[in-house]
C-alpha cells in the first residue's frame, strides 16, 4: 500500500476590500469580498515542507488589494480573470487558479430626491458573486466564469398552488390551490467557454438583464411548484442570452402556513400567516442547453448546487 496526496488547493479566502472612488466629488464605493487559491504540484510543501514552489496566502491578500488600487476594480468578472491569470503566472507549478468575488451593493442615500454625493446605505436586493477557473496560461489557457446571485427573497402573494403529490401515510399535507410562494433564491449560471474565451460578454450588463429577466419570470409563471417556476425562469435565460450555458438554482423554500383564527371565533380567508423559518422544502435544479460547452473545472468548488 502506497499513501499518496490526493487533490489540493491552497489560497487567501474572505479578503473584504472596499474600494472608494474618489475622482470627482461624488464618490463611487465598491464592497468586495475575494477568496482565491492555487492549484498545481505542490507536493512538497505537503509531505516533506518544502515552501519554494509556494506563492504565500499574505502574497495573494496584498495582490488582491494592490490590484483594487492600480488596476480598479470594474466588472467583478474581469477583476476575478486579471488576478487568476496573475497569479498562475507568477507560480510556476501552478495549473490552475480559482478567484471568486463577492459584491455587496450600496445605495446613494436620497437627500431631497437626489442620491447623495458620498453617503450610502447598504442594499437589500441580495448579494452579486462571480468564481472564476482558470487552468493553463498561453495558448493552452482554458477560462470559466460562473456568476450569480444569492439571498434575493422574493414572494407571490397568490399564483401559486400545489397538489395532486404523492402520499402515504405519514402524508398531513393539505393540497391547494391558493398559496404563498416564496423562497430566498440562490441562482448561478455558467458563461459558455466560447463567449468567455472571445471576450464578447459585457459581464455588467449580462448580469443585470439575467436577473431581471429571473424575477420577471417568477412574477408572471402561474406555478404549481417551486420547481416549475425555476425551471421557466432558468428556460427564459437560456432562451435570451446565448452567452449562458447552463443555469443552477438553489431554492429554500419559505413556508407561509394559514393561521387558524377559529377558536377566536374569527375566519381567516388567506391573509394572515404564520412565516416558519425552518425547517424547509430545499428545491435544487439545473436547466442546461443539450450542446453546451464542456463544463471542465467551472463548477470546481462551487458549494451548494446538486
Amino acid at each position: 500500500m502506497a499513501i499518496v496526496l490526493g487533490p489540493n488547493q491552497y489560497g487567501k479566502a474572505q479578503n473584504h476590500l472596499v474600494r472608494v472612488y474618489r475622482d470627482t466629488e461624488r464618490h463611487q464605493i465598491r464592497d468586495l469580498t475575494v477568496s482565491s487559491a492555487l492549484r498545481g504540484d505542490f507536493s512538497a510543501a505537503h509531505t516533506v515542507g518544502d515552501q519554494k514552489d509556494v506563492l504565500p496566502t499574505d502574497t495573494q491578500k496584498n495582490t488582491v488589494f494592490s490590484f483594487a488600487k492600480e488596476k480598479g476594480v470594474g466588472a467583478i468578472e474581469d477583476f476575478a480573470l486579471t488576478l487568476a491569470d496573475h497569479f498562475i503566472a507568477q507560480t510556476p507549478v501552478a495549473d490552475g487558479a480559482r478567484v471568486e468575488v463577492s459584491e455587496t451593493p450600496w445605495q446613494r442615500i436620497q437627500v431631497d430626491g437626489r442620491g447623495h454625493d458620498h453617503s450610502f446605505v447598504q442594499a437589500g436586493d441580495g448579494v452579486r458573486h462571480t468564481v472564476v477557473n482558470v487552468d493553463g496560461s498561453g495558448a493552452d489557457r482554458r477560462a470559466h466564469v460562473v456568476s450569480g446571485f444569492s439571498g434575493v427573497t422574493v414572494l407571490k402573494s397568490t399564483g401559486s398552488e400545489f397538489h395532486g403529490f404523492l402520499k402515504d401515510r405519514y402524508t398531513t399535507l393539505q393540497e391547494t390551490d391558493e398559496r404563498i410562494l416564496a423562497t430566498s433564491l440562490v441562482a448561478r449560471w455558467r458563461y459558455d467557454a466560447p463567449y468567455v474565451e472571445s471576450g464578447e460578454v459585457d459581464w455588467d450588463k449580462s448580469y443585470d438583464a439575467v436577473k431581471s429577466l429571473m424575477l420577471q419570470r417568477f412574477a408572471e409563471i402561474h406555478s404549481k411548484a417551486l420547481q416549475q417556476s425555476l425551471y421557466g425562469m432558468g428556460e427564459a435565460v437560456l432562451e435570451q442570452h446565448p452567452e449562458v450555458a447552463e443555469v443552477r438554482f438553489s431554492a429554500p423554500n419559505k413556508h407561509h402556513f394559514l393561521v387558524d383564527l377559529s377558536p377566536f371565533g374569527g375566519e381567516n380567508p388567506n391573509e394572515v400567516f404564520y412565516a416558519a423559518d425552518r425547517p424547509f422544502g430545499l428545491i435544487e435544479a439545473t436547466v442546461q442547453r443539450d450542446d453546451a460547452s464542456d463544463p471542465g473545472s467551472a463548477w470546481l468548488a462551487v458549494p451548494g448546487f446538486c
